[in-house]
């Protein structure tokens, strides 16, 4: 009799000629990507590139014009694809509930679902707060909390579910340089310990170059390019060089630049 076969870890994600349009204004104009199972994935690109967008349809909350999105080559808008899969999201704000407390946060699906008895969502809490190294604050209220300290609240209740997928939208925004280093690091190490998909949406040139396996450059509704970091550092993309080497100027001026 053969063994069962081990449960899977991580999911591919593939993203097909995807367009949306709001208001008559295109913001996403033919993206196409793949992500394999158990990579980080970076999608980077400055302000009004359209990440927050491609978020939301990754996430299924929107529906595009054309194109579609795929996990392990289902359609997520096929019915039950989404139920399919363990998919989790950390929001940029954290999204914690300020009237519980963490623990009670961190275990929130697993109790208004009744999945598990209190005794083992009180364990798993505990281990996956210990997991972030977040020991002794399961009894604390998020606003006792330091803003890194909330973020990696976020990503344990994320993990209570043993997610195949995890999406980040702007993981260290609000974050000092020092604190964005640890929850990269976060990130880093939870790839190493559980072998989860990450896709992760941001600005943040040091997060995508410091925990990328790829990074996918978007601008203006389209991908200019996807690549390793080396490859994106390397390329000869004049927007893109632009972003990555842009440094604050006292004598820059805005106003020429906008009309440039």
């Amino acid at each position: 009799m053969n063994d069962p076969a081990p449960p899977q870890l991580s999911v591919s994600v593939q993203v097909r000629d995807l367009h949306k349009t709001y208001v008559g204004q295109p913001v996403l104009k033919g993206v196409t990507f793949d992500v394999q199972r158990g990579e980080i994935f970076v999608i980077m690109g400055p302000s009004g590139s359209g990440k927050t967008v491609l978020l939301k349809h990754l996430i299924g909350l929107e529906t595009p014009d054309r194109g579609q999105i795929l996990i392990e080559g289902q359609p997520i808008g096929q019915p039950g694809v989404m139920d399919t899969y363990r998919l989790a999201m950390v929001f940029q704000s954290g999204a914690l509930l300020s009237s519980l407390t963490v623990g009670e946060n961190v275990g929130l699906y697993l109790s208004e679902h009744r999945l598990k008895p209190p005794a083992d969502i009180d364990r798993i809490v505990t281990e996956k707060l210990d997991l972030l190294g977040l020991q002794n604050v399961k009894d604390r209220m998020p606003s006792d909390l330091s803003g890194g300290m909330r973020k990696r609240v976020a990503i344990a209740r994320a993990l209570v579910i043993e997610p195949q997928l995890i999406l980040y939208d702007e993981p260290t925004s609000e974050l000092d340089p020092l604190m964005g280093i640890v929850i990269g690091a976060e990130i880093l190490a939870l790839k190493r310990r559980t072998r989860v998909t990450s896709i992760i949406i941001t600005h943040d040139r040091d997060l995508a170059f410091g925990v990328a396996d790829r990074i996918a450059m978007l601008y203006e509704g389209r991908l200019l390019a996807v690549g390793s970091p080396h490859d994106i550092r390397a390329h000869d993309n004049p927007v893109i060089q632009r972003f990555l080497t842009a440094n604050f100027n006292p004598n820059f001026n805005p106003h020429h630049e906008k009309h440039a």
